[in-house]
């Protein structure tokens, strides 16, 4: 599959809902595996207590209040790796969580790297997921995104689609806040809901 520019550091370097929205139908690209992202969450500044920014910058939460276009991933249960892309201005906090993907480009590789995931739509339909499928780990904690192996490219041709907004998931405090935006009706999106132990997908 043909795939766009990467995009530059001018595209993160604005307000985090701005971009959660604007990272919808862009194509997240490591290796040979890439993926179309059609799902993502918002973690903002100030007085988000769900984000990991609320606790200031500590060793762990360094990037993200570094430059904007660099990769923040962390491990969550101590067994699931979530990425994340750090936007906002250098020295202002704020990042978007990447949620789900529609693999486009190495399914097979994706397919072996997930090989509990019996259907397409699984490999990539959520967090945890789409990391173990796209091969992405803690190594890429602090990568930037508009250069090297992991990026996120402009598609070749853009499609048209309507964007729905809900609240986050899995977070306890401002759960309520509409900070999660999906492509609507695309059947790759998660289904996770939490409950007391972790998440159910």
């Amino acid at each position: 599959m043909r795939f766009g520019p990467i995009l530059k550091r001018a595209f993160y370097d604005r307000p985090t809902v701005q971009v959660a929205r604007d990272l919808l139908g862009k194509i997240l690209v490591h290796g040979s595996a890439a993926g179309v992202i059609v799902e993502t969450e918002a973690y903002l500044g100030g007085d988000d207590l769900a984000a990991h920014s609320a606790r200031g910058l500590t060793e762990r939460t360094r990037v993200i209040f570094g430059p904007p276009g660099h990769a923040y991933v962390y491990v969550v249960y101590g067994m699931y790796e979530c990425l994340n892309l750090v936007v906002e201005a250098d020295g202002k906090p704020g990042c978007v969580l990447i949620r789900a993907l529609e693999p486009v480009a190495g399914v097979d590789l994706m397919r072996r790297r997930r090989p509990a995931a019996r259907r397409l739509e699984d490999l990539a339909s959520g967090p945890g997921k789409l990391t173990l499928a796209m091969g992405i780990t803690r190594t890429l904690n602090g990568a930037d995104v508009t250069r090297g192996g992991l990026v996120v490219r402009r598609p070749a041709v853009e499609r048209a689609f309507e964007t729905d907004v809900t609240p986050r998931i899995g977070v306890r405090q401002c759960a309520d806040w509409p900070l999660r935006f999906i492509i609507r009706g695309n059947r790759f999106v998660s289904n996770g809901t939490f409950r007391a132990g972790g998440f159910v997908r």
